[in-house]
């Protein structure tokens, strides 16, 4: 049984303190983790020796020949024991989507009258800070900046699986599912021959950024392939024109990618959904463990896994923030650290993306987020938007045809001024009795095209604001 610790169980949100746990894993010598945040189990690299003796005056010799001969070698033969990092200069052309100045290069900001100036030592090479509701993009740097995503990545992939199976629905794990985690993932862990709920291996994914709980549910749903090929579709159908999935659990492989800009879109759909809230915001849970055996019994426990969101858990030097909820952390060799998180504060929901801060300070990532956050909320009203996040394709009018919401003024308009008489009297209403069965029936067809107009002005502007209920995270603000 999985049980969540909610807010009001909680003593963070009781006292307004921070409540540390223990670490899951216990304390041993910990590999750098890939494809995740630092706060997962990550497996153990082999061949490693605990000791190893000092080495004679001749054996001395002859590691400095062989260590010439292999510098040697490797100044001319490529080594792939690391993955390159991107450019710290950003393209002359980049995506113009949600508008033409978050294409361009640098920081873009219109700080209206008494708006807060931008927080001073931000060092990621890509951040926005977005209203979630509106769309309105309050600022940003280098929006879409093609860089690697990590596992902020997972947003994606849990946008695009979450909804094709119950939480209740139970898998076996096989030795197939767990084939393709790459090495140094980050894992929950997940463990071959142990039957998990769908709402274990998702919290698996949001808490412990497991890339083992996503190439189980990526099995579930006809393998890895056929799952990146569906998260690359619904990049499309989200107008995420700057990712490029080779992955779901965000590894870094080559040509992986994604921009904030990206980022902030699938976390903006995915907040729609009511699960993936719950998912992304919950602090901490117990899920199950492996099959053993004691005293003479099958017994299968249960272990506790912690979110290493740390704006969400918070951390020695970074408190829980004000009003957080969710989103989404990553930290790979070659993307550096990247967060996605999303904060309310006064009925103001806004959204971050912050990518691969330069500065090497510990939780750099999160500190500027808080930052961003905090000159959001401030200047929310108070600065111009440079850009808008843009609705999904399917919530745009085809080409050539009106605005759904403009019909539905247009039919309203049209239905008030048909209702006045010329003399500014109301008209009377038809009475069936002084009309024909065609009149009847073309009457019915306006009302029921009308309404249609309207419903479908209705999803047009959900898909425009987006409102974002049932937040279930709720922080008491930071002083």
């Amino acid at each position: 049984m999985t049980q969540l610790h909610t807010p009001k169980a909680s003593r963070n949100q009781d006292t307004g303190r921070l409540s540390f746990i223990r670490p899951v894993s216990p304390p041993a010598v910990r590999f750098p983790v890939r494809g995740g945040t630092g706060g997962g189990t990550s497996r153990p690299a082999k061949g490693t020796f605990s000791t190893v003796p000092a080495p004679n005056k001749t054996a001395r010799r002859s590691l400095l020949v062989i260590s010439a001969a292999f510098l040697s070698i490797s100044l001319t033969t490529p080594v792939a024991l690391a993955a390159p990092r991107p450019s710290a200069t950003p393209p002359a052309q980049m995506s113009t989507v949600g508008g033409a100045r978050l294409g361009q290069a640098g920081t873009q900001v219109d700080l209206g009258t008494g708006a807060p100036v931008l927080p001073r030592e931000l060092t990621a090479r890509s951040w926005i800070v977005a209203d979630a509701e509106s769309g309105d993009v309050l600022a940003a740097h280098n929006a879409h900046w093609p860089l690697p995503p990590a596992s902020t990545l997972k947003m994606l992939f849990a946008d695009t699986v979450l909804p094709k199976f119950p939480k209740s629905t139970e898998h076996k794990v096989v030795s197939s599912d767990l084939a393709g985690v790459g090495a140094g993932s980050s894992v929950v862990p997940v463990h071959e021959g142990e039957t998990y709920t769908v709402r274990d291996l998702w919290l698996g994914v949001f808490l412990r950024s497991g890339n083992d709980a996503v190439h189980v549910l990526s099995e579930m749903n006809g393998g890895v392939d056929d799952t990146v090929q569906d998260m690359q579709a619904h990049a499309a159908e989200l107008q995420a024109r700057d990712t490029q999935v080779v992955s779901p659990d965000g590894y870094d492989a080559q040509g992986q990618q994604s921009s904030a800009y990206d980022l902030t879109l699938f976390a903006r759909s995915g907040l729609q959904k009511k699960d993936f809230r719950e998912y992304c915001s919950t602090v901490r849970a117990e899920i199950p463990g492996e099959t053993k055996k004691a005293k003479g019994k099958t017994v299968r426990g249960t272990f506790e896994i912690q979110n290493t969101n740390r704006l969400l858990s918070g951390d020695t030097d970074v408190p829980v923030y004000g009003g957080i909820a969710g989103v989404k952390n990553g930290n790979t060799t070659k993307a550096g650290a990247t967060f996605t998180g999303v904060a309310e504060r006064g009925g103001r929901v806004l959204l971050v993306t912050v990518m691969n801060p330069e500065k090497s300070e510990r939780n750099e990532v999160y500190k500027e987020t808080a930052k961003l956050f905090d000159w959001g909320f401030a200047a929310a009203g108070k600065v111009r938007p440079v850009g808008e996040l843009v609705p999904p394709k399917s919530a745009v009018p085809p080409s050539g045809q009106p605005d759904a919401t403009a019909s539905a003024a247009e039919a309203g308009g049209t239905a008030a001024a048909d209702g006045k008489a010329g003399d500014g009297s109301s008209a009377k209403p038809v009475s069936a009795s002084s009309t024909d069965g065609s009149s009847g029936v073309g009457i019915a067809l306006a009302i029921t095209g009308g309404l249609l107009v309207l419903l479908a002005g209705g999803v047009f502007l959900v898909n425009r604001r987006w409102p974002l209920p049932d937040l279930v995270r709720r922080r008491t603000p930071r002083p």
